[in-house]
């Protein structure tokens, strides 16, 4: 049996964001058909060092939609993790760049998590980081916006 196609959500430190983004797609990817049912979801930062906790406030977040990631540690994007992965989401064009600059060789399937969103909307997720719980529960609401579009376009790889 092959494995499963693997989905690397990637910010900065992997603290904030990406966690978030990393229950969002998981619980999102549960509910469709194989194979998209069967993608491996984790998440990474840029800058992350290895085992720092969730944001308080991610958490809470992510429990008002009824998912739990407070056993999240973070772990910093390694090329390994990189070469690995089938497909790169990353929050800000900065996190693409770093990307490309730092992995050898650059990541060719590095996506904005946004960036299958209609054209005209907002493409980048700022850093809720220190802020109070309603900028991570706005940063999980523009993450939540552009799910169908990530969802639509892993059916059109699937389907080739």
């Amino acid at each position: 049996m092959p494995e499963p196609k693997l989905i690397v959500t990637v910010c900065t430190a992997n603290i904030c964001r990406s966690p978030m983004a990393e229950a969002l797609l998981r619980h999102a990817l549960k509910a469709e058909p194989a194979p998209l049912c069967d993608y491996k979801v984790v998440s990474a930062g840029v800058a992350a060092r290895k085992g720092e906790r969730i944001s308080a406030n991610s958490v809470d977040a992510l429990a008002k939609v009824g998912l739990r990631a407070s056993d999240h540690r973070s772990q910093p994007l390694t090329p390994e993790l990189a070469a690995k992965a089938d497909l790169i989401l990353c929050m800000t064009e900065s996190h693409r760049a770093v990307m490309q600059l730092s992995l050898d060789p650059a990541p060719k399937n590095v996506f904005l998590w946004r960036e299958f969103m209609p054209a005209g909307s907002s493409r980048e997720i700022g850093d809720p980081y220190g802020g109070p719980l309603k900028e991570y529960e706005a940063c999980r609401d523009e993450m939540v916006e552009a799910i169908p579009s990530i969802l639509a376009h892993l059916r059109e790889i699937a389907r080739r």
